[in-house]
């Protein structure tokens, strides 16, 4: 069973959600919030293995909320929810801990499918995502320093890392590599494991802040 805490200062939007969820085998809401404080203490409290976060909400805002728990709770993961342009707040959220993005609006089956792919440890990072990303990094002057804990990495686990963070899925990188989707889904596994991200978020987070990949890399 997939516990779910839904965190948002609208009723009707926490409603919403909940009727969606509640109506599935396999997922359960177990709580809610309408701000950040009572997010941060709900999900301490509950242990919820999902958290749907909107960003703008009174006392603490959903980024903030975001950093806090997953500080404090590493086996939670985190969702952005999102009525609005994403730019200013992606890279805020990913570095935040979150594990991917809805929109508030999505479909009913997108939502039980983000719900269940970030639950069993995966990131939803639409290409929109990736792309907002890319141009948040394409903006700044300084090149960051490369970061040591990626020479344990090999060529090939190297480059499956430059794919992720093109934002493709494992399918699409067993494609573009030749590979079967078993062996890609490995070797992003081991890479995860070398450097200690707990998510495909975090993995596309770091290969930007150690310059492993830049834009103009990802054309």
């Amino acid at each position: 069973m997939i516990r779910v805490l839904l965190a948002d200062d609208q009723n009707l939007v926490r409603a919403g959600f909940r009727s969606i969820l509640d109506g599935e085998d396999d997922i359960e809401v177990v709580g809610e919030a309408g701000d950040g404080a009572a997010a941060v203490r709900a999900a301490r409290s509950l242990r919820p293995d999902v958290v749907l976060m909107d960003v703008r909400m009174p006392h603490l805002d959903g980024l903030a909320a975001t950093k806090e728990i997953i500080e404090s709770l590493l086996d939670v993961r985190v969702v952005i929810l999102t009525t609005f342009d994403l730019d200013e707040y992606v890279y805020g959220a990913l570095r935040a801990g979150a594990s991917g993005f809805l929109v508030k609006d999505t479909e009913p089956e997108e939502l039980l499918h983000g719900v269940r792919v970030v639950a069993r440890g995966d990131a939803l990072l639409a290409p929109s995502v990736t792309r907002r990303l890319i141009a948040e990094f394409a903006g700044r002057v300084e090149r960051p320093a490369p970061s040591p804990r990626l020479a344990s990495l090999t060529e090939r686990e190297r480059e499956v890392t430059t794919l992720v963070a093109a934002g493709l899925s494992n399918d699409e990188i067993a494609a573009r590599l030749v590979l079967s989707p078993a062996t890609a889904k490995t070797h992003v596994s081991r890479i995860m494991t070398k450097l200690d991200v707990r998510d495909r978020a975090q993995l596309v987070v770091l290969a930007y802040e150690s310059a492993m990949v830049t834009p103009r890399w990802l054309g």
